[in-house]
């Protein structure tokens, strides 16, 4: 086994680590599309729904703080195969699950599954591929996150029993992958201090403090939107545009992930400043786009209002990390970088939460209305930020 391991090119374990990693966030957001059908069988309400997509955000990022730099010191294939096991328990229990409570723990089980294995599988990606590490990193969990949505979607549109299918054939591609990981290459190399580094490290250094401010607004904007996606997208198509079938619903979850790859990909050479202008100003105008076809009933104008929001989605958050990691010293980027991942999933969840809770006392399409406001209107003060740094830069050069 040792000399097969040897044998293969690290380019085996780069592509390995990428589809191990797109499966996992597909796994997450194939549970979307799957939704209205819960709502039928389990009698769920809005409320409900975003309570089962916040357990998953607050399980996914407690998993993230304690051992998501675990496999530097025991190696990756140990954690990958962890993760890899969580993700194999989550779909077995969303498979049998017939009450809001076993989805609950469902969901848990895979927020624990996503923060344990994207950030090592992430972190194989690097090891095998310095060059072009950073971009696929950066594309993967857009592209899953699509193909999660997208498949779910056809499944429930085509195929018989979807809530069990589903997951069964997510269940075979994991435990393949599991079987696959038994040749795969070791990385790094073990050593001390383990148990010392599932102790949280957030913090912020002094110089980054302004930079973090100032992106704070667009990110939290970003993934306040990409949470209101996951999880009451599909019930507004339903209910508020009367389009009751499912692959409609499961298009306009996956196309802003999709527009978020692409525009990743496309746009990685801007500078950080000219993200975050095309970003924010990209995602104001989606969520206008979008609220325009929820007050009209058109699909077109809300999937079109989805591209758009999609490709600021994607230029915020790679502008906002473009923008922040280097005013850290490298010893301080681990910490700052979970900081920004405390804010990042806190806005995936919290906001999607409180919307759920609103929409008995104000309606559906009122907390629509709302929720993009709030979003329309962060976008906007880092728009003005980013500016005023450009502003104030230009200055210090001609001073």
């Amino acid at each position: 086994m040792r000399v097969r391991r040897r044998a293969l090119s690290p380019a085996v374990m780069t592509a390995f680590s990428l589809v191990g990693a797109a499966l996992v966030v597909a796994s997450n957001s194939a549970v979307t599309p799957l939704y209205r059908l819960y709502q039928q069988s389990m009698h769920l309400t809005p409320l409900m729904i975003t309570l089962v997509y916040a357990v998953y955000t607050f399980s996914l990022l407690a998993a993230l703080l304690t051992v998501g730099g675990l496999s530097d010191y025991v190696g990756r294939r140990p954690v990958i195969l962890s993760g890899l096991l969580l993700n194999a328990i989550a779909m077995v229990l969303f498979s049998y699950a017939t009450d809001v409570g076993q989805l609950i723990l469902a969901r848990a089980v895979q927020g624990l599954c996503v923060g344990t294995a994207t950030p090592v599988l992430g972190a194989a990606i690097l090891d095998t591929d310095h060059r072009r590490g950073p971009l696929l990193n950066s594309v993967t969990a857009f592209l899953g996150l699509t193909a999660g949505a997208l498949g779910a979607a056809a499944l429930v549109t085509f195929a018989r029993d979807p809530l069990h299918l589903v997951y069964e054939v997510l269940f075979v591609l994991t435990a393949l992958m599991m079987v696959l990981l038994f040749v795969m290459p070791e990385t790094v190399s073990r050593k001390a201090g383990a148990l010392a580094s599932l102790r949280p490290r957030v913090s912020v250094p002094r110089q980054s403090r302004a930079a973090l401010l100032r992106i704070t607004p667009a990110s939290i904007a970003a993934w306040a939107l990409g949470g209101f996606y996951l999880s009451l997208m599909p019930t507004v198509v339903a209910t508020t545009l009367g389009v009751r079938a499912p692959w409609v619903g499961g298009i306009v979850v996956a196309a802003p992930w999709l527009s978020a790859a692409v525009t990743v990909g496309a746009l990685r050479q801007l500078a950080a400043r000219r993200l975050l202008l095309l970003g924010t100003s990209a995602l104001s105008l989606g969520v206008v786009a979008s609220l325009l076809g929820i007050w009209q009933h058109s699909v077109a104008a809300l999937f079109a209002g989805a591209l758009i929001s999609g490709l600021g989605l994607g230029a915020s958050l790679s502008g906002s990390l473009s923008a922040l990691l280097p005013t850290a010293e490298a010893h301080q980027r681990a910490g700052l970088l979970a900081t920004f991942y405390v804010l990042s999933y806190l806005a995936l969840g919290l906001p999607a939460l409180v919307a759920g809770a609103s929409v008995p006392l104000i309606g559906l399409d009122t907390v629509a209305y709302v929720y993009g406001a709030v979003v329309i209107v962060l976008a906007i003060i880092s728009l003005i930020a980013s500016l005023r740094s450009i502003g104030n830069a230009a200055d210090e050069r001609d001073s």
